[in-house]
């Protein structure tokens, strides 16, 4: 026991992994890279409308606090004493909105998240002008829809010839960012409003909240963010690395209520409660480039996918903007010290990945756990001309298209719950392959491999298939949980903390598993042009009005009400000549 105690004995660091389907906190070794314990609680979504999703910013904070006080357990049951953790990291799932009262610590709505068709008695308050929204205490997830009209309305503003947005941003205007969400609850939300008119109202990403709540929340909680989640807000200058005046006057939002911009590795403020009181928070990076950082991707050109609630890939561009042509985002990799330079990325994102694993679950029930899905595609080994266009909120990148939404075609009476566990797999390749391909046309240099990780990356077939369909070898880590040991690695490295060491030199080696592509080039292109004939098949499903208004009236649609009303009329007129009463 003595030896194994010695083993892990030196300066570990801790690192909250706060994500749209969980929250886990894990324990690194710093000196080795080891991943010593952890522990994961699964976040509740609400559906309080259709296109609509939301959090509980109090339940994740609740599972933030559980999370650190079982993994501490953990440890202490393998006789590992914690006050060896030196510092704390943050991750989080970016751009989603939370805004609380600083008076209080009480969130003033809920968080915004992936839009999918809610249940008939999803509960929903009205509040004024007959307006439906959900109670107050949650926040605005990532993936929500409510706000394209708004978008539609801001991008009438904009002149054709100077997209000022973009050029300082790197975003495209788009539902997916924070600003938009903030100005829907400021137009729609009265405790929003009445709490931003009397000075009570603090704004941010989850990162936030957290920070803020974890340094003592209304009794002297620390109001930061780091400017890789800044950058994903539609408010902040990714040139000057400050919130842009400009900008802010634009979406009309009140400059008082951002937090301060930080670097994402420096202390930001201390623990204030549970096992780890005192320890210093010291590291914060938005959920992708955390993974950037934790599969050390240092240099101009190397790329990253993320496979988690969605899929995220990123390629490190340097200290260069580089604005593409082909839909993807520019975007603030990292900036690892007050004083040193910030790093760059090129991003596409897909927005379904693992969410349409959990679909095939929770809305199918094709299968009872999402590990279930690997021995079904298994046993076909094909879609058999199957596909799969998880469209459930819009495309992405490289489209940005709001009005497609999910279908399944292709089908035939030999299909069966194998086949669509199979087309779901290969969805995620296509769509990781479109935005590979976009990325490739502006970076022009194609890449040699992918680096992979997230939860996904255990699925075998699902790596086997990105291989095939990207047609380079992809590169597994042997330990997968990269977003956070980035965000440990930007903790330990931090003035002030200094227990873990970012020079190449020091940086431990992984070993990777690989998969090289199984298939010859033809086939693999032709399954990737009947894949982008069926995502054209997807568009165009829905206009704003219905995606917005929730209307559940057959009518609001007028060919399917003509119909009905037309064939009421044919069965009446039916019944009345055939003299039946």
């Amino acid at each position: 026991m003595a030896a194994a105690k010695k083993a892990v004995l030196g300066p570990l660091v801790g690192a909250v992994d706060q994500g749209t389907s969980s929250t886990r906190f894990l324990v690194f070794n710093s000196k080795t890279a080891e991943l010593l314990s952890h522990h994961q609680v699964e976040i509740k979504q609400e559906f309080p409308r259709e296109g609509w999703v939301e959090q509980d910013p109090k339940e994740i904070l609740q599972s933030v606090y559980e999370c650190i006080e079982k993994t501490c357990e953990k440890l202490g049951q393998l006789n590992i004493d914690i006050s060896n953790i030196k510092a704390i990291g943050v991750s989080n799932q970016r751009e989603t909105t939370v805004v609380w009262d600083k008076l209080t610590g009480e969130p003033l709505y809920n968080a915004v998240a992936a839009p999918v068709s809610p249940g008939p008695s999803d509960p929903v308050a009205v509040v004024r002008s007959g307006s439906s929204v959900p109670a107050a205490g949650t926040s605005s997830v990532w993936l929500d829809l409510r706000t394209q009209s708004t978008v539609e309305n801001l991008s009438k503003r904009i002149p054709g010839n100077n997209n000022f947005v973009k050029s300082k941003t790197g975003l495209p205007l788009s539902t997916y960012f924070s600003a938009v969400k903030l100005r829907w609850l400021l137009d729609n939300v009265r405790k929003v409003q009445r709490a931003v008119e009397e000075d009570r109202a603090l704004f941010g990403t989850i990162d936030s909240w957290l920070i803020w709540s974890l340094t003592g929340g209304a009794h002297g909680g620390v109001h930061c963010t780091d400017v890789t989640n800044a950058s994903r807000t539609m408010l902040f200058n990714i040139h000057s690395l400050e919130w842009d005046k400009e900008l802010c006057e634009f979406f009309e939002i009140p400059m008082k209520i951002l937090p301060n911009v930080r670097s994402s590795s420096e202390i930001y403020g201390l623990m204030k409660a549970g096992a780890l009181e005192g320890v210093p928070i010291s590291g914060c990076l938005g959920d992708q480039s955390a993974a950037l950082v934790g599969q050390m991707c240092f240099q101009d050109g190397q790329a990253k996918n993320t496979y988690g609630t969605g899929c995220f890939l990123l390629c490190n561009t340097g200290r260069k903007c580089v604005f593409s042509e082909h839909g993807l985002l520019t975007t603030v990799a990292y900036k690892l010290g007050r004083d040193k330079p910030v790093y760059y990325a090129l991003e596409g994102s897909v927005a379904i990945a693992g969410a349409v694993i959990r679909w095939l679950r929770d809305n199918l029930g094709i299968i009872k756990t999402s590990e279930e899905i690997e021995k079904l595609a298994k046993e076909v080994g094909t879609s058999y001309g199957c596909y799969f266009v998880p469209a459930f909120s819009g495309l992405y990148a490289p489209y940005w298209e709001p009005s497609a939404r999910g279908i399944i075609c292709g089908l035939t009476q030999f299909t069966n719950k194998c086949h669509i566990a199979f087309a779901a797999l290969e969805a995620v390749c296509f769509q990781t392959r479109e935005i590979l391909d976009a990325m490739n046309r502006d970076c022009g240099i194609p890449l040699s491999h992918l680096q992979v990780d997230g939860g996904m990356t255990n699925n075998k077939i699902l790596m086997q298939l990105q291989a095939d369909i990207l047609y380079i070898p992809v590169v597994k880590p042997s330990m997968p949980e990269t977003t956070a040991l980035g965000a440990a690695m930007a903790a330990g490295a931090a003035e002030g903390v200094g227990v873990w060491s970012l020079e190449p030199e020091d940086l431990s080696a992984v070993t990777m598993e690989r998969f090289e592509p199984q298939i010859n080039a033809e086939e693999s292109e032709i399954r990737y042009s009947t894949w982008k004939k069926a995502v054209m098949k997807s568009v165009g499903w829905v206009t704003t009005q219905s995606s917005e208004s929730g209307d559940p009236s057959i009518f609001c649609s007028l060919p399917l009400g003509f119909f009905i009303v037309s064939s009421m009329v044919m069965l009446i007129g039916a019944r009345y000549i055939s003299g039946i009463p």
